[in-house]
């Protein structure tokens, strides 16, 4: 059997598990229907199939583990689903990559992705080690470029960017730093300690996006209304894992979040334009108000 049909096998393997959990059975006649289909040999032994997801574990990340009293097998993704969300999407591009090869007048890619992912690696070889890293850094809205020393703590995601959360050593502050801004990175043999009381999900709890709220705020009961076509979209993609649905009918959909109101949070809402209306807080509704009439201006001839 070639490498090929080896990967291949694991993929469709975790496909028909990812569906629900099937017994070996089931699963052998699966792969004997890919296997006519795609004119490859998938079939394998119950002996082989264990070796299998050793494999899978190893390579996907993923572990998949046998019920006894039901005599199925399934994907334990306990204690990491949004990671393995994370690596099934990838698994489902890679999957249509596979197939698309040569048909690139029916597939068209985002040309805006932006840079830095080639330090994913090193900085979570940093994180998980505790290394102490540095870098050369440059804010967008200033010309001067920075050379710093920190102690990363985690990575987070946020509108297809990403950005390492470490203790800035000049003045001791935990701060984001884009890995799209990033450069020169260096992974010192400097060990540190991470606070015990550090915790990235707690950190980010009533936050939206990467920007933190300032000393003292508190965050706020947040009551949005959307027209019914937006609602639809609203629904499919929550703001906020806080997100609340308060009323749903054919004139608007009205949710509640528990959010600070930062800069990021702001910017979401304006692009929704009249199709949204802030109930409360009045604070937020003023905020949205402003940067409509700002943006009005630009265009007074």
């Amino acid at each position: 059997m070639s490498k090929q049909e080896y990967l291949v096998r694991y993929r469709l393997i975790i496909n028909k598990l990812r569906r629900n959990p099937c017994t070996f059975k089931e699963i052998n006649d699966y792969l004997m229907r890919e296997s006519e289909l795609q004119s490859l040999d998938f079939m394998v032994s119950l002996r082989t199939f264990q070796r299998d997801l050793a494999d899978i574990r190893t390579i996907y990340q993923t572990d998949i583990r046998y019920n006894a009293s039901a005599k199925v097998y399934f994907i334990d993704d306990e204690g990491q689903p949004e990671v393995n969300k994370r690596i099934f999407e990838a698994f489902d591009t890679f999957n249509a990559l596979q197939v698309a090869d040569g048909l690139s007048k029916h597939i068209q890619f985002e040309k805006r992705k932006p840079l830095g992912t080639e330090n994913l690696y090193g900085l979570l070889h940093a994180i998980r080690n505790k290394y102490q890293i540095s870098f050369v850094y440059q804010k967008y809205w200033e010309e001067e470029v920075t050379h710093r020393t920190a102690e990363p703590y985690a990575l987070k995601e946020f509108e297809n960017r990403w950005y390492v959360l470490a203790k800035d050593l000049k003045d001791k502050k935990v701060k984001s730093f884009g890995l799209d801004r990033l450069t020169n990175l260096e992974i010192s043999k400097r060990p540190f300690q991470t606070p015990v009381q550090f915790d990235i999900n707690r950190y980010y709890e009533n936050c939206f996006g990467i920007v933190t709220p300032e000393s003292g705020q508190k965050p706020e009961e947040i009551v949005l209304s959307f027209d019914p076509v937006q609602g639809k979209y609203i629904k499919s993609l929550p703001l906020h894992e806080s997100q609340q649905v308060i009323s749903d009918t054919p004139q608007e959909l009205r949710i509640r979040l528990k959010l600070y109101i930062t800069f990021d949070l702001v910017f979401e809402l304006i692009k929704y334009g009249d199709r949204l209306k802030v109930f409360q807080p009045q604070e937020l509704a003023d905020k949205i108000r402003q940067e409509h009439q700002a943006a009005m201006g630009n265009y007074v001839f």
